[in-house]
């Protein structure tokens, strides 16, 4: 699945995948400690918390770079909503860091690679002192590739690896394949870097694995990234207020729903019928445990993950959702043409989508205004949100490497975690000017060229603190970020927050099934008696048992900090 394109509701993959661009739309489980008795096969499984963490993790030494407009909290980004001053822009990596060696990098990417001789790689690779040679591979069959190439001892000197692609045996091939870069980064070595030591100390802890520091994180804000997205124009013209309860929403869908005139209220929402009601998060490992009144519980057993995915099945049921959405079609793939023409009014997806379908919107329908709903309490009253984990795609350095071949990917990671409003960030994020993009009146574009270039590579080694800054349409990033700050004064760290999490190998494939079976209730060719079956026989398979191995991590690291 491809980033930013939507499914009926957002898969764990697809939220994720859209998040992992959402750097590029701004500018246009864990073996055990040594402690814990672990070792570096990584088939008894993990985590990366606990005392002995501490230390492993970088020193944290905030930017002064750059001030941004609207400063983090609530664990938001952090917003930029002036227009942008080119010959303003701050210089942040003051001299080469690099020793001009060559580092091959293998990325996961979405299009059509360019020239490995193209403008853009050739001022990045000048800028940091290096010679990054890219080894692209399709992002819709990454898994393919990465399997097969972290199986062979042909390992390029770095490995991109998200999150969604860390089953089976990957966590293991990462411990065994990569480098420690602790000597590099832990504690005040990592000064050398300075904006590598910009990056949160959350998005760092979710960089051990096996007990050593081992990848290079791309920062996320914890706060949920999926909004329930809506038509502010169409609502204003008709009328129609924004739901504060699982009620109201209902109610409102029955107003705009008029199949005979081609207009139906909303895609799948089961996402946000999640949200409503509180369910444990479920985007990224590990899925959905927390400890409750001092028993381990999973989402699955809750009585609110029932109640999400029945009032989500009565959306279906009433004739509310968009028949796409029924079928999968997902709106034909993509949402944004029939949003646009008003075929629907209310979709759940990445927050990246609120900025992207305005752009692509901008000039053929200026009435056209894309906003985000806060999301409401079933009942009425407050939601309970629960954090997403702090960085979910990392970069990972071959246990091969020289100590030369580490220096250089550390500069290549420094600057591309240049923050926004600095020279570096630019050149990352929209390449050469007058080559790559122009800027009129603060707003940077885009030539045919930057769009053919300037693409997902090197933003994928390294990223700075979660940023949202649109100069085009400053409005919505500020929207964005509020909307961040106001959803995380309701958002709780479970047990496991910032933790990497790997579930021994016997459980691997022991919650495959889910997400396809609640696709199947909330479309009615299931019932819920078929989810408490299934949670029964989770539990008899294995998932009493890993519960039990989920307390033991508990109780010998402690949860998280809240």
């Amino acid at each position: 699945m491809t980033p930013n394109t939507a499914t009926s509701a957002p898969s764990r993959r697809s939220f994720l995948a859209s998040t992992a661009v959402a750097a590029a739309a701004v500018a246009g489980g864990m073996p055990l400690l040594a402690a814990c008795g672990g070792s570096d096969s990584g088939s008894g499984g993990g985590t990366s918390a606990g005392k002995s963490a501490k230390k492993l993790l970088p020193a944290y030494v905030a930017t002064n770079v750059v001030t941004p407009d609207i400063a983090a909290k609530n664990g938001s980004a952090v917003g930029f909503t002036s227009k942008l001053d080119i010959a303003g822009l701050k210089t942040s990596v003051p001299k080469k860091l690099g020793k001009g060696g060559k580092v091959s990098i293998m990325s996961p990417f979405w299009g059509s690679p360019p020239k490995s001789d193209n403008a853009y790689y050739k001022a990045m690779n000048d800028l940091i002192g290096v010679d990054v040679e890219w080894q692209n591979q399709d992002g819709n069959t990454y898994d393919q590739k990465l399997g097969a190439v972290l199986a062979s001892s042909d390992i390029p000197d770095v490995v991109v690896i998200p999150g969604w692609n860390m089953g089976g045996k990957i966590p293991s091939a990462i411990i065994g394949k990569f480098a420690d870069l602790g000597p590099y980064l832990s504690g005040d070595a990592i000064k050398q870097y300075p904006n590598l030591a910009a990056i949160p100390t959350d998005a760092w802890q979710r960089s051990l694995f096996g007990g050593k520091l081992r990848g290079l994180p791309q920062p996320s804000p914890y706060v949920t990234g999926i909004v329930p997205l809506y038509r502010k124009d169409i609502f204003d013209k008709e009328g129609y207020e924004v739901p504060t309860s699982a009620d109201e929403f209902m109610a409102l869908c029955k107003e705009i729903t008029n199949a005979k005139a081609k207009r139906w209220a909303c895609l799948d929402m089961k996402w946000t019928a999640f949200q409503s009601f509180g369910v444990l998060s479920g985007s990224e490992k590990p899925l959905g445990w927390n400890l409750v009144d001092g028993k381990l519980i999973n989402r699955i057993e809750t009585q609110e993950y029932l109640e999400a995915l029945e009032w989500t099945r009565k959306l279906f049921a009433a004739g509310y959702v968009h028949p796409d959405a029924k079928l999968g079609k997902s709106a034909a793939t993509d949402p944004g043409p029939k949003f646009a023409a008003g075929e629907f009014l209310i979709y759940a997806q990445n927050i990246s989508q609120w900025w992207s379908r305005t752009a692509e919107q901008a000039t053929q329908n200026p009435d056209y205004k894309i906003w985000g709903m806060d999301i409401f309490g079933h009942d009425g009253g407050s939601p309970t949100l629960w954090a997403e984990q702090p960085a979910g795609i990392f970069a990972f350095v071959s246990k091969k490497a020289s100590e030369s071949v580490i220096r250089d990917v550390l500069a290549v990671a420094n600057v591309t975690a240049a923050p926004y409003g600095t020279k570096e960030y630019m050149l990352t994020n929209y390449g050469v000017e007058g080559t790559h993009y122009t800027v009129k009146n603060g707003v940077p574009t885009k030539t045919d060229q930057g769009n053919n270039e300037v693409i997902n590579a090197y933003v994928m080694v390294a990223s700075p603190t979660a940023t949202i800054a649109h100069p085009d349409f400053p409005e919505v990033a500020k929207a964005q970020v509020e909307w961040q700050q106001r959803m995380g004064a309701f958002t709780k760290k479970s047990s496991f927050y910032g933790m990497q999490i790997t579930e021994p190998s016997r459980y691997t494939n022991l919650s495959n099934d889910f997400e396809q079976l609640e696709d199947d209730i909330v479309r009615g060719r299931k019932k819920i008696s078929d989810m408490q079956q299934a949670v029964s026989d989770w539990k008899s398979k294995g998932g009493d048992k890993l519960r039990d191995w989920y307390k033991k991590l508990l109780d010998e690291n402690g949860p998280a900090a809240s």
